[in-house]
């Protein structure tokens, strides 16, 4: 790669320089011969003129043993049109415009690498009388001049050239350098990532152009999360080993117990593995529910939803378990009028965007979580903010509280706070469902710990108000 770089950059500095140069010095020669064309007719114009017809062919022949030293000849064109006068080997008589130089103008052009100009001499009428027949006709300087080709000049072009060359290569070869190294890097690591190798990374160094160090921070990023994820799938697996060895030996070992007759009250034993197999098939709906949630497959209904009444069934729903544990629960929901009544009340509309099903989920799991670690009082609490736009459903306990270190944590799968000894510990699972519900409806869940002097927790729900009619969403 580097050498194919070095190659392109130097390639394309050499079709650069032949360009520029060719076409510099077709420019330089042209000019060069233009200039020079100027300057012959200059000169014939001022070798020609006089204040008066004075020229004789005396003169002539003076100025023509002068001029033999520039370049220059006397021609005679005879009364047809003829040049009878011997040119130069470049020049021929069809490059001369002889008739107008028979009219009394001069003429100029170039051949090859000549550049000539031609001035006629006009002649006294003495002298014209004086001159044989044979002389007749018409007078005119020629002076010429051979620009040359460029050979020099293209030899100057061809060192200048290979200097600029030599610049190029040791240039581009830096460039290459500097540009396939962090590319050849990101390879070989990528390579060794999709091997296994998710603890490889990317060098990364200020030298490097901008969009190589972005390059190498993305695959990094990259590895990071592969390299957490990896992590999260152990754990999991973990956890779930855990979760499942516990109900499964206990159903197993009552199951033993009764097929060996060891065990008198066949109903209590039934009662045990009924128990754990409804953990079991809990634990099970968690995590499908929660693979689904992150995958983005399971089914939310946004549509207009009392919140309210949702929240009252699903209070109501855990009454008799709360009983049975010893444990009350308290519904604080705003009544038609404002007031803050005791106890279920009549609830009012107040409309969110949320799906019923799902939000009941949610309250669900915050409801049982709550059970779980409360001493005497459960409290579910709502409250409505129209100007924010927001309704707040508060799920409160009096338990042991959350500590500050775990209360960043306790929406993480399968992560257990040490709430206080001899506490049912559940799966891990519901609070991380309920922050992922919670998402999927556009709303927030955080918790807060203590409440109170003697502890206490409590998550707060905030989901947005239903607004206008629009027609229900469904998202997968």
């Amino acid at each position: 790669m580097r050498r194919r770089l070095m190659l392109a950059m130097v390639g394309l500095v050499a079709v650069v320089l032949v360009i520029a140069g060719a076409g510099s010095l077709v420019l330089t020669r042209n000019a060069a011969r233009n200039q020079a064309q100027e300057q012959l007719v200059s000169e014939a114009n001022a070798l020609t003129s006089s204040k008066g017809e004075t020229r004789s062919l005396e003169a002539l022949r003076v100025v023509q043993r002068t001029l033999k030293l520039e370049d220059a000849e006397i021609v005679r064109i005879d009364r047809f049109g003829n040049i009878v006068t011997p040119l130069p080997s470049d020049a021929t008589a069809l490059d001369i415009d002889v008739a107008a130089v028979q009219s009394g103008q001069t003429v100029s052009g170039r051949t090859g690498s000549l550049v000539y100009a031609v001035a006629p001499v006009t002649l006294t009428q003495t002298e014209r009388e004086r001159l044989p027949l044979r002389l007749g006709g018409t007078f005119a300087i020629l002076l010429t001049r051979d620009v040359g080709d460029l050979g020099p000049s293209w030899g100057y072009f061809i060192i200048a050239g290979g200097a600029a060359l030599l610049v190029a290569a040791l240039v581009a070869w830096q460039m290459s350098r500097r540009m396939a190294r962090p590319l050849v890097e990101a390879m070989e690591v990528t390579g060794r990532i999709a091997s296994g190798e998710l603890a490889s990374r990317v060098p990364v160094r200020r030298s490097d152009y901008p969009e190589f160090t972005s390059l190498a921070g993305s695959i990094n990023d990259m590895a990071q999360s592969l390299e957490d994820s990896r992590a999260r799938e152990r754990h999991l697996l973990l956890a779930v080993s855990h979760d499942l060895r516990t109900p499964l030996t206990s159903i197993r070992g009552f199951a033993e117990a009764i097929a060996d007759g060891a065990i008198e009250d066949d109903g209590q034993a039934a009662d045990v593995i009924i128990a754990e197999a409804r953990r079991l098939e809990r634990l099970v709906g968690d995590l499908l529910d929660l693979t689904k949630l992150e995958a983005r497959q399971m089914s939310i209904s946004m549509r207009a939803t009392d919140a309210a009444e949702v929240v009252t069934t699903t209070a109501e729903g855990f009454l008799p378990a709360a009983a049975k544990s010893g444990l009350q629960i308290v519904l604080r929901v705003p009544s038609e009028g404002g007031g803050v009544p005791d106890g279920v009340a009549t609830p009012p509309r107040l409309p969110v965007a949320a799906d019923p099903d799902r939000l009941a989920q949610l309250l669900a799991n915050l409801l049982e979580n709550a059970l779980t670690f409360a001493r005497t009082t459960v409290t579910v609490g709502m409250t409505d903010d129209r100007v924010s736009g927001a309704c707040v459903i508060t799920v409160d306990d009096d338990g042991p509280g959350i500590a500050d270190g775990d209360l960043a944590r306790v929406f993480e799968r399968f992560y257990r706070a040490d709430r206080g000894p001899n506490r049912r510990m559940g799966s891990g699972l519901g609070l991380a469902i309920v922050a992922e519900l919670a998402a999927a409806m556009d709303g927030s869940v955080r918790a807060e710990s203590p409440i109170n002097y003697d502890g206490g927790s409590r998550f707060v729900v905030t989901l947005g108000h239903w607004r206008g009619a629009v027609p229900e969403v469904v998202r997968a």
